[in-house]
């Protein structure tokens, strides 16, 4: 792999803007760049056999950089996030970064249930990679630990390895057509929770919603939310916050508008039927607001007294973090997101506290955190 290199010299100056951190970004590795990362018995699976990352979207994204926004390819033809001098120079370096949390996009809990072993050897490489091509070189990244959820055993392992690097925060779950608070999964949310690492939940291109798949991308990409719903149902239900009170989780990328009414409608839901649940011990709402965070790409437009309310009814300024989702076509830039006459206390726990609070793991501040100029 050819390295980007960018000229300091020739490069944009940073601009004004809040210190914030960034929950979301979306780091690449090809698989044949895994290779030395693999045992020998699964080169072939590469190699030969020609394996790619299972799609079921029935459509691409109809932008102009496809996925990426348009300026985030490289010119040597790789996606958007594939080198770290590139990342740097749009991002880091961009904006007033201080640490920014790097979520992959290549992870087996979103493909299909087959080829159990070498899924779970790919994701150990993946870890390795990131380890050493990015965390190791930007101390302003922080990673994620990569499972393949289908093989639980395989996951703790996995957990249990990366947790003794300082540079992973969270554990790394993209959702396929599985509702990830059936038990089988427990295994991970414990392992997650006893080594101080957030559990991070991002859609995929293999979520279905509702009804499915619909006939037009933004049909399924307006309706992702339901993605983050179902979840949160899930793990509400079946116990795994009152199992595991230490555990935290962030939900990625489905954005958090939707958060009120699903309190609300849960917890009727609850005092109806909590007889069904008996090991419920809290209302939905409180086990959302004692454990459960949302990031907040892709953000609608609000004004300052939407967003304001919105963030009342969820009787909680802690919930929500900042993500720019780069380098996605969707990019949410820090200086155009929040609404610029925001209350600046309130920009400054999305933009910064509330994920600081999350991500326990987090290395110490490198700079007092204030709002800046937004504008």
């Amino acid at each position: 792999m050819t390295a980007i290199t960018v000229d300091p010299a020739t490069s944009a100056a940073p601009r004004r803007g809040p210190v914030f951190i960034d929950t979301d970004v979306h780091e690449r590795v090809d698989t044949t760049s895994l290779l030395p990362y693999l045992a020998p018995v699964w080169h072939k699976y590469i190699t030969d056999y020609r394996w790619v990352p299972d799609r079921v979207l029935p459509y691409s994204q109809p932008t102009a950089g496809g996925l990426d926004r348009l300026d985030s390819l490289l010119p040597d033809g790789r996606p958007g996030g594939s080198d770290l001098g590139w990342l740097t120079s749009q991002l880091l370096d961009e904006y007033n970064v201080e640490y920014a949390i790097l979520t992959g996009w290549l992870n087996a809990s979103a493909f299909a249930e087959g080829w159990m072993e070498f899924k779970t050897a790919l994701m150990s490489a993946v870890n390795d990679y990131q380890a050493e091509h990015w965390l190791e070189k930007e101390p302003r990244l922080c990673g994620s630990v990569h499972v393949n959820a289908w093989d639980t055993e395989g996951s703790v392992r996995e957990i249990d390895r990366m947790a003794a690097h300082p540079g992973f925060v969270q554990v790394m779950l993209y959702v396929g057509d599985q509702p990830f608070g059936h038990p089988r999964y427990h295994p991970i949310f414990e392992a997650a929770a006893r080594h101080g690492l957030v559990v991070g939940i991002h859609h995929s291109e293999n979520s279905p919603v509702s009804m499915g798949f619909g006939r037009y991308f933004a049909e399924w990409h307006t309706l992702v939310p339901q993605v983050f719903m179902s979840q949160m149902g899930s793990l509400i239900f079946n116990g795994v916050f009152d199992k595991y009170p230490d555990l935290k989780v962030n939900m990625i990328e489905g954005g958090f508008s939707y958060v009120p009414h699903f309190m609300w409608h849960a917890d009727q839901q609850y005092r109806q039927l909590r007889h069904e649940v008996p090991w419920v011990k809290r209302l939905p709402s409180q086990i959302i607001r004692d454990q459960i965070r949302f990031a907040t790409q892709p953000i609608e437009e609000f004004t300052a007294e939407q967003l304001e309310t919105l963030i009342g009814q969820m009787e909680s300024d802690e919930l929500v973090c900042f993500s720019t989702d780069y380098p996605h076509w969707d990019f949410d830039s820090p200086l155009e997101a929040l609404p610029p006459d925001l209350n600046a206390d309130l920009a400054q726990k999305i933009f910064y506290d509330n994920a600081r609070a999350l991500y326990q793991r987090l290395p110490a501040a490198t700079r007092v955190a204030t709002q800046g100029d937004r504008r």
